[in-house]
Order: C-alpha cells, then sequence, then structure tokens
C-alpha cells in the first residue's frame, strides 16, 4: 500500500466490503514504541445497525476496526468484512 498522511484521513468514510457504510474515521490507534498502527476508530453512521457489524466497540460507541482488514483507501476506507 503506498504512503497516506495521517491528516488526508481524519474524516474519511469508512466502508466495509460488502458495500456498507460503517461511518467516519475518528481516530487511529497505535503503540508509541513501535509505531505499529493498531485500529481505526470509526464513529459509526446512525443507520447502521451495530448488533450486526462484527467489530469491537468502545465505550463510547465507535468501532474498533483493526488496521490488518483495510483493503483500500481511495474516495472511502474500504474494510474486510
Amino acid at each position: 500500500m503506498s504512503e497516506i498522511l495521517a491528516e488526508n484521513l481524519s474524516g474519511k468514510s469508512v466502508m466495509g466490503s460488502d458495500g456498507t457504510e460503517l461511518g467516519l474515521l475518528y481516530n487511529i490507534t497505535m503503540d508509541v514504541k513501535s509505531g505499529k498502527l493498531h485500529d481505526l476508530i470509526v464513529d459509526p453512521d446512525e443507520e447502521v445497525p451495530t448488533h450486526k457489524i462484527d467489530f469491537d466497540v468502545d465505550e463510547d460507541g465507535r468501532f474498533r476496526v483493526p488496521v490488518n482488514r483495510v483493503q483500500a483507501v481511495k474516495d472511502y476506507i474500504v474494510v474486510k468484512r
């Protein structure tokens, strides 16, 4: 995957590989020591039935999508579902 600046990802729409619009990218978690990225934190779309989404949810109701599930970053961030 090519390099992408984090500032270009903020607020980008996140979509499942099945076409489900999951919401907007809120933040990205990482290991400070290694620099390894962990999860995309996604603010869910109001119309997404969260009980049908197979990602963990944080205490604020946001999806925690492991970065290894990212398939593409263009107009949307596409993640494997």
